[in-house]
């Protein structure tokens, strides 16, 4: 190893070296020293920085996980319970869900935005495609499911019938084909709306019936919708509806008719103003008419009636009534009658319970009071009976209601 000439500082060469300036000069440095001179600040961070940069390009290499409940592919998904799409490792962006039915359901996000959760529960029997887009990506994630079809069903068939034109008696009456235990669940399926706008209540006449009123009648001219949403509403324990439909009808022109059988005749009002006087017979002593409200249910220009069904035996057969208008399921009508004297009519109440007008055989006489009453009147007219002797009709014995007051009415809703 050559000898080297350190430099003391002032200008003069020594030929001894210290133990410093040897280890110096093999490259060893003295403990103390490494500490304070091996790297610098700068050095330290610019590692640092490379870790992290490392671990944030990981982060964001990892992708978005959307999962959908019910799983795709289910042929039996349940539709009692709202359907609903999640994301891991990312946030939500967009979700369809769409039957193929035409339906669509909508639905909401947490606030997080990694979870949507439909707004209401899927329809029964529908096959349901969901499509879902997670921030930032560009592939959606599609599934399919389809809901299983309930074991036992029930409808509700309404009166009146669609687009029709009735008078201003007429409720809304739905009759179920299965008893109903969940009152309030499938009476808030149903909405009746009216313009012009009315209070409307329904009223449970039973397990199987609930009417839909006014407080008075309603307004000539009124347009009346029904929507009915039982798609799989649980009447009662595994039994769900099936409709979801709106329908339509209107009310005509207001007639209000009275009987008084005291004085046996019938005045007939027509928007406020009396359109017609008729004589009339009603029940007699025995068989009595029911007095109070009752509205036209069912009309024929000529029916059979038989004593029989309405549990008086075989009192009479009459196969050609004419002009008959049910206004109880009891078995009340007013109707034509042509086997009378014409000198009962205004004079005497005769009959078996109905309420009877001079008529003529064959129901085509134009000039006779049956005819014309017949004629004049709709299903939803209002027949008022007073003076029987008889007391008020049960509201549920035909489209009675109006015999309850509001309150007594209003006492009969679930909701």
């Amino acid at each position: 190893m050559g000898v080297q000439h350190i430099s003391n500082g002032s200008g003069r060469q020594s030929g001894k070296w210290s133990r410093r300036g040897i280890l110096a000069a093999l490259g060893a440095v003295p403990a103390g020293a490494a500490l304070a001179g091996c790297s610098s600040s700068t050095d330290a961070s610019a590692s640092t920085d490379g870790k992290g940069a490392t671990a944030s390009a990981q982060s964001a290499t990892k992708k978005a996980t959307i999962t959908v409940t019910p799983v795709s592919g289910t042929r039996k998904a349940e539709f009692t319970t709202p359907v609903e799409v999640t994301v891991t490792d990312g946030t939500l962006a967009s979700v369809t869900v769409a039957g193929n039915d035409g339906s669509t359901l909508s639905g909401s996000f947490n606030d997080a935005k990694t979870k949507w959760t439909s707004a209401k529960n899927p329809y029964s029997g529908t096959k349901y495609t969901v499509t879902a887009k997670a921030q930032g990506a560009t592939d959606e994630t599609v599934a399919t499911f389809t809901t299983k079809s309930p074991g036992e069903t029930f409808v509700g068939y309404f009166t009146p019938e669609a687009d029709s034109t009735s008078g201003v008696g007429m409720p809304v009456s739905i009759n179920f084909t299965h008893a109903v235990k969940d009152r309030a669940a499938v009476q808030k399926a149903i909405t009746v709306t009216a313009e012009p706008a009315v209070e409307i209540v329904g009223h449970w006449f039973s397990d199987t019936r609930l009417d839909f009123r006014p407080e008075t009648y309603w307004a000539k001219g009124t347009k009346i919708t029904l929507s009915l949403r039982l798609k799989d509403v649980e009447g009662q324990d595994g039994v769900y509806g099936v409709q979801s439909k709106d329908v339509t009808f209107h009310i005509g022109r207001e007639q209000i008719s009275t009987v008084d059988l005291s004085a046996k005749r019938m005045v007939v009002k027509r928007d406020g103003a009396t359109y017609a006087t008729y004589p009339v017979s009603g029940g007699n002593a025995q068989h009595t008419t029911w007095s109070g409200i009752m509205v036209i249910s069912e009309r024929f220009k000529q029916t059979r009636m038989e004593s029989s069904t309405v549990g008086l035996g075989d009192e009479y057969d009459i196969s050609d009534v004419p002009h008959a208008q049910r206004l109880t399921t009891s078995g009340t009508f007013v109707h034509g009658n042509y086997w009378a004297s014409t000198s009962v009519f205004g004079h005497e109440n005769t009959s078996h319970g109905c309420v009877g007008l001079h008529d003529a055989k064959g129901a085509s006489d134009s000039s006779v009071a049956g005819y014309k009453f017949y004629e004049s009147s709709m299903i939803g007219d209002v027949v008022i009976v007073k003076n029987s002797g008889e007391q008020t009709v049960e509201a549920s014995n035909g489209l009675n209601g109006w015999n309850l007051s509001w309150a007594d009415w209003k006492a009969g809703s679930a909701v």
